[in-house]
């Protein structure tokens, strides 16, 4: 795929603007593509998690079709201008967001839309991107950016090779999340079952609350808990730790920042480039539980996958025992305790999560009897170990794509010699022969 054509962005497609909503047209409606989904998907996604009210005229003006592409227009960094996301389907009924911009097609035999979704994510694209966006008090994406654009493509023949091929890697990622989400959920229902609603198997196996056992009114904690259960607090079963070193040091761990950890998700499976990692940098271990300590009403809450570096705006957190890991874990992430972290942390404009007098001191309760923790953590190691083994392999996979675009572009390797060294997509440890 060595011979490449160059277009002008603006003669293959037409942008639009998206609609001007006003905030009482949100949260019902028909569907809406919004930024964040924009940002966060390669492509539209199967069902679109907004609504807006919008009348028939609307929707037309600012439909969505297979082949559109979707533009971040404005940003406070240039890094996150002009992110893409591409429809491989009608929305009918749907409109976008006005902090997008839409690019339909003008063509139907120069761009496949499944191979733009990750040739507008690459470097080879975003860099051009950034060279030509505008940078004032934010960065904005116009008519006259886009028409200084440049498309460096392959045949389309070869474009629908290369896109068939990334798009089942994707869909196998989309796949790997899906049961990570279900597996979360399961674990969040099992938490608050046995540790909020205090349904634990008692010693005959029948929930202990359901079935009459003995509950009592705990004066420090202003509630009833089980008989025998223990008022503390987190500074009782988990402890800070700040294992601070230089940008040199551990060469091989990879590199977490805050914005990498997802709001409201256990798990993780995006670094940042190492070389990013300058300043303020901590350790961490696998297994240990990751709090997003900067606006931490963010609620970001993780499972260390494997040992890595961050920076002192991820609050490292470690259990005083390993059998409290898990209730630790599942217990940071309630509502409850992200929203007392906030409340006692520091910085009005940033505010900033703080253990010492602040989030050490939430009131949990525990049980006498740790074979219960025991029990728990039985059911629940397999669903984190799940998380790790899913989320690494989605880490593989994306790297493996990213590598592959230009490789594939400048002929050094085929789809075919791809797809046969691939095997079973997402095997790790396979390797990839170049010409």
């Amino acid at each position: 795929m060595n011979k490449l054509k160059t277009y002008k962005f603006s003669d293959s497609y037409e942008m639009s603007s998206g609609i001007s909503s006003k905030p009482e047209q949100a949260g019902h409606g028909s569907p809406f593509l919004s930024f964040s989904t924009v940002f966060n998907n390669e492509f539209v996604p199967e069902v679109l998690p907004d609504l807006m009210s919008t009348s028939e005229k609307e929707k037309e003006t600012y439909s969505i079709k297979e082949g559109d592409i979707f533009l971040t227009r404005t940003s406070e960094t240039l890094d996150e201008l002009g992110m893409s996301c591409v429809a491989v389907k009608d929305y009918p009924k749907a409109s976008y967001s006005g902090f997008l911009k839409r690019l339909r097609p003008t063509q139907k035999d120069i761009t496949y839309p499944k191979f733009m979704a990750f040739y507008l994510r690459s470097y080879l694209f975003r860099k051009t991107m950034n060279n030509n966006a505008i940078m004032t008090l934010r960065a904005s994406l116009n008519e006259q950016i886009f028409s200084y654009l440049d498309l460096i493509l392959p045949s389309y023949e070869e474009q629908v090779k290369v896109g068939d091929l990334f798009y089942r890697i994707s869909e196998k990622i989309e796949v790997n999340n899906k049961i990570n989400q279900e597996l979360e959920a399961m674990a969040k229902t099992l938490y608050d079952y046995w540790f909020v609603q205090f349904d634990f198997p008692d010693v005959h196996g029948k929930p202990y609350k359901s079935s009459g056992g003995n509950m009592v009114f705990n004066e420090e904690l202003k509630r009833e808990i089980p008989e025998g259960w223990r008022a503390n607090i987190f500074d009782d079963v988990l402890y800070t730790v700040n294992d601070s070193m230089d940008s040199n040091d551990y060469p091989n761990l990879n590199y977490l920042p805050i914005d990498k950890l997802p709001s409201n998700q256990l798990y993780y499976q995006d670094y940042s480039e190492r070389k990013n990692a300058k300043s303020s940098l901590i350790r961490f271990k696998e297994d240990d539980i990751l709090l997003g300590a900067m606006r931490v009403y963010f609620h970001r809450v993780c499972n260390a996958i494997e040992d890595g570096i961050s920076r002192s705006t991820i609050m490292v957190l470690r259990p005083h025992e390993a059998i409290f890991k898990n209730f630790c874990l599942f217990t940071l992430n309630r509502k409850e305790a992200i929203e007392f972290a906030n409340i006692n942390s520091t910085g009005s404009s940033i505010p900033y999560a703080k253990w010492d007098k602040g989030l050490s001191r939430y009131k949990i309760s525990t049980p006498n009897n740790l074979k219960i923790l025991e029990n728990f953590n039985k059911v629940t190691d397999p669903i984190l170990e799940n998380f790790k083994k899913l989320s690494k392999q989605n880490q593989k996979l994306s790297e493996v794509r990213d590598w592959l675009l230009p490789m594939l572009m400048n002929g050094q390797v085929t789809v075919g010699e791809v797809e046969s060294e691939l095997g079973m997509v997402g095997e790790e440890g396979k390797t990839y022969n170049t010409k």
